[in-house]
């Protein structure tokens, strides 16, 4: 009987040990420091950042599945990113993941209390989602850290995309997502007539740490808050890097914009990333 114990507590240890390493081989590890890259505003103001974890691909629909049973994409496919999420939906579905994983979630959610930050929402949409700073859970990155990695961190080359000055090479954006490398000026009725979609994650080349998609394929949702171009204009949270339908300057890492926190789209997606403690 001791005998079949051990055996039997040696298979569960190679079972977990493979999990552990299949969810780490999405994940790759950021060595903080100050900026590198020039044309980033933090590098300007001297910001640093501290080591994390940041997923390699784009949050995948298949990812998507396995956490939250349901699947909003327009493209479909398992391993397309998943879109049409609002900030909201990938909070949730960060939660949902750590406590899948047995990890301490990130973040609280308050559906009673107000955000009275978030004037652009329906009443019953204003949540209020504050953090727990030690949790070792997923979550979404700060603005600095997603510009951090997409500008190749202490690796950083200064390329004007991220991983290479020719957009091609590591991007899917309004050009070459469809069925013909387009030209001339953007138009929504040349990109529907040329079957212009996502592709799927990690299918263009990796940036200096090994991050894939950060210019273009999907707009990327961040933590932090968007104050808007001026007194009028509602707030909303930071999205960056750009997307399939999107312009190439969008797909620079400097680049940032902001969306209604509830706002879905068939270009907004997200990446997870996670704290080394």
């Amino acid at each position: 009987m001791r005998k079949l114990l051990i055996e039997v507590a040696a298979v569960i240890t190679i079972i977990a040990g493979a999990c552990s390493q299949k969810q780490s081989e999405k994940l790759v590890l950021v060595k903080g420091g100050s900026f590198k890259h020039l044309k980033s505003y933090y590098y300007r103001n001297s910001i640093a950042i501290a080591d994390f974890f940041i997923g390699k691909y784009e949050v995948s629909q298949k990812e998507w599945m396995e956490v939250m049973c349901a699947n909003p994409s327009v493209f479909k496919g398992d391993n397309l990113p998943v879109e049409s999420v609002s900030w909201y939906d990938c909070i949730i579905y960060c939660n949902k993941r750590s406590t899948k994983e047995k990890l301490q979630p990130y973040y609280n959610i308050d559906s009673i209390k107000k955000d009275t930050n978030n004037t652009n929402a329906p009443d019953d949409k204003k949540w209020t989602v504050t953090t727990n700073a030690n949790a070792n859970g997923y979550r979404l990155p700060t603005e600095a850290e997603w510009e951090y990695v997409a500008g190749g961190g202490q690796q950083s080359k200064n390329y004007k995309y991220s991983g290479s000055n020719n957009i091609d090479d590591i991007a899917w954006y309004w050009k070459n997502s469809g069925s013909s490398y387009l030209s001339g000026y953007w138009s929504w009725a040349a990109l529907e007539k040329n079957n212009n979609k996502t592709k799927p994650v990690g299918s263009r080349y990796a940036n200096e740490l090994g991050v894939y998609d950060m210019s273009g394929n999907v707009r990327e949702w961040c933590w932090d808050w968007d104050r808007g171009n001026g007194a009028d204009a509602p707030p909303g949270r930071v999205w960056k890097g750009g997307g399939w339908m999107g312009a190439d300057f969008c797909c620079e890492p400097s680049f940032r914009a902001g969306y209604e926190a509830t706002g879905r789209g068939p270009d907004q997606g997200f990446r997870v990333c996670r704290g080394v403690k």
